[in-house]
């Protein structure tokens, strides 16, 4: 599954997120269209995700004030990317500013 350029329309609940990444490695991607920082790490996204890791499911967040998704998170800035695999977090980055280090985190769930 390649880098997933769209938020969700509907925030899935934290079950299921957990769920999910016991069946494959998962991306998940908290932050907002409007936020700059956010649009700024989207092409350290796409650098990250050229060409690999087929197997990560990338879910896009539009997180705000009381969802619960990422107050389960404990999501404080934006953008915030959690890396789960085997229904655990394995890394966090927020605000990334490097692709090298997205992609470091993606190799650590997909293992390719």
């Amino acid at each position: 599954m390649p880098m997933n350029p769209h938020y969700a329309l509907t925030e899935p609940i934290r079950d299921a997120v957990d769920t999910l990444s016991k069946e494959h490695p998962l991306l998940v991607e908290f932050g907002a269209p409007w936020c700059p920082h956010c649009i700024q790490a989207q092409s350290l996204l796409e650098q990250a995700f050229e060409g690999r890791h087929e197997n990560i499911q990338h879910i896009k967040v539009e997180d705000g004030k009381g969802q619960p998704l990422g107050r389960s998170f404990k999501v404080k800035l934006w953008p915030t990317l959690i890396f789960m695999k085997d229904g655990q977090e394995v890394e966090r980055l927020v605000r990334p500013t490097s692709a090298a280090d997205i992609r470091s985190a993606l190799e650590r769930i997909d293992g390719a």
